[in-house]
């Protein structure tokens, strides 16, 4: 049976950390590819090199080609300038959009079947510029916000209480970091409700710290922002489609009559497979969860408005 093939578009931090997760995991051959003249080249042959320490057998190629990365069966799109000290995530948005319309075009000439995971910032905007550059039917594109956000916001929990990461589950909604949207009606700890273990205003402030979890990390750091967990939530999407797991997972999917969206990509549950989302789970949000939701939705639409009025 063929091998999997998996490509990530640019070989920074969390391009190549997302290579690293891949391979351990045996997901496929994997393509790293970045426009820096052998930088993919090097970090692909050094994660090579560790196979025979970590036991897998993924063939590894760093490039600089998208000849390369022909055939493959998910493009994990990294590329972008990092969030810097200070940088909204809106800031971001002139330049990574010319990045992300640029590599998705050229992904496409040689993989056009692949199911396409967007990483890039501002993530809701730049899901929505890959599928406008690409022409692929929605469920094609999904991007990567709220596994990264759950985590986060499981951490903490686990941090608070002491306990395994392992026994939480939890549900974020909306725009990836500020404007998510928090459902501790759905969490919970081995079963119990996360009220019923952390008082209110723990959670308040854990529920804040997720928020501002990825401008926490670029004020420690100074010169970057996070990549080992952003990496590992795509890395769990790759497997799930490559797998055909059609685990249940917070991912920026394209919702139209879902949700009342009408036709943008926003943080929502969905299930994941081989055909990328095969559907959105609908919940049902209270008055507060739904006002917050679709001012994440509101904001969402800003940036898309942004792409639109200035694509040419």
């Amino acid at each position: 049976m063929r091998r999997a093939k998996i490509t990530v578009i640019g070989a920074g931090n969390v391009g190549a950390t997302c290579a690293h997760w891949a391979a351990a995991k045996e997901l496929g051959d994997i393509v790293l590819l970045d426009i820096v003249d052998g930088m993919p080249q090097g970090k692909g042959l050094d994660l090579r090199q560790a196979s025979p320490i970590e036991r897998f057998d993924s063939n590894i190629v760093g490039t600089n080609s998208y000849d390369d990365t022909a055939g493959s069966d998910v493009v994990i799109i990294t590329s972008g300038i990092a969030r810097k000290p200070g940088m909204s995530r809106d800031d971001l948005m002139s330049t990574n959009m010319k990045i992300v319309r640029s590599v998705t075009e050229e992904a496409m000439k040689v993989s056009p079947d692949a199911v396409y995971v967007l990483v890039s910032n501002p993530l809701d905007a730049m899901v929505q510029t890959a599928w406008k550059a690409s022409g692929l039917p929605t469920n094609k594109i999904v991007g990567q916000a709220g596994i990264l956000d759950t985590a986060r916001y499981r951490a903490f929990i686990s941090m608070e209480l002491n306990c395994s990461v392992e026994d939480i589950t939890a549900v974020l909604m909306g725009g990836h970091g500020d404007d998510m949207v928090p459902l501790p009606r759905y969490t919970s700890i081995g079963g119990i409700p996360v009220t019923e273990l952390i008082p209110q205003d723990r959670l308040d402030a854990i529920v804040e710290r997720t928020r501002k979890g990825g401008g926490e990390i670029v004020s420690l750091l100074k010169t970057g922002s996070a990549y080992y967990a952003p990496a590992a939530a795509s890395v769990q999407m790759a497997e799930a489609i490559i797998k055909d797991k059609r685990r249940i997972l917070p991912c920026a999917a394209y919702c139209d009559q879902e949700y009342g969206v009408g036709g943008y990509f926003v943080g929502v549950p969905c299930m994941l497979g081989k055909n990328g989302v095969e559907k959105v789970i609908e919940l049902k949000l209270n008055d507060d969860e739904r006002k917050l939701f679709q001012a994440s939705v509101e904001h969402v639409k800003e940036l898309v408005g942004w792409v639109e009025k200035n694509w040419q």
